[in-house]
């Protein structure tokens, strides 16, 4: 599950255009991207697309970009 969120981490933050460290920033955007992606799927009415290990993939990387935008604009991150 680390690894998986570690990549929908980076992959949010790629998308976002912010760095916000390392290997465990990645890990820990991922996992409220996660919470986040859930949340806003179901607000919509939508379906996880791809889910493994209970991590919904798609919905996990758009809200750690969300995640990543909103924290990068109060913290003021490394832009790439």
């Amino acid at each position: 599950m680390l690894l998986i969120a570690a990549i929908c981490g980076g992959i949010g933050q790629s998308i976002a255009g912010y760095s916000m460290g390392g290997c465990l920033a990645s890990i820990v955007v991922g996992f409220v991207g996660a919470i986040i992606g859930r949340w806003l799927a179901s607000q919509l009415g939508l379906s996880y697309i791809i889910e493994i290990m209970g991590i919904p993939i798609i919905w996990a990387s758009i809200g750690a970009a969300i995640f990543a935008i909103v924290v990068g604009l109060v913290s003021r991150g490394r832009p790439r």
